[in-house]
């Protein structure tokens, strides 16, 4: 009897030794999981900030293009103005619905560690049995 309690009481300490690694792995990729979503979020947060930049750039053209083409009659600076301007607003437009997608809540959700946790239950399970 005492070999089979000897040998329960080393399978429940390894069972432990175990459980504390498992415990830290999953830690550590949750940490790198996160990191990387961050990272992610602040690239896109850059982008929005570039967008609304554009944006404002393009506004402060467009003002210039209307007071130029109120002034004047001509095809001329205000034209000129007037295309610059657009296009700097489509970019601004492309820049922010960019960034924007990126900043989903949804984006943020350690998916790698829930599915790896979920299979460690598996495991886990199938051992007690």
């Amino acid at each position: 009897m005492t070999e089979d309690s000897r040998s329960l009481a080393t399978l429940i300490g390894d069972l432990t030794e175990q459980g504390s690694v498992l415990i830290r792995t999953e830690a550590r990729l949750l940490r790198a999981e996160l990191s990387e979503k961050f990272a992610k979020v602040g690239a896109s947060a850059v982008e929005v900030l570039g967008g609304a930049i554009c944006l404002l750039a393009a506004l402060m053209v467009l003002l210039q293009a209307l007071v130029i083409a109120l002034a004047e009659t001509g095809l001329g600076g205000s034209w000129a103005s007037l295309i610059v301007g657009v296009a700097v607003a489509v970019l601004g437009v492309v820049l922010i619905h960019n960034g924007s997608a990126g900043l989903d809540p949804g984006e943020m959700a350690p998916e790698k560690t829930t599915r790896q946790l979920q299979e460690d239950a598996r495991t886990v399970k199938e051992q007690v049995k």
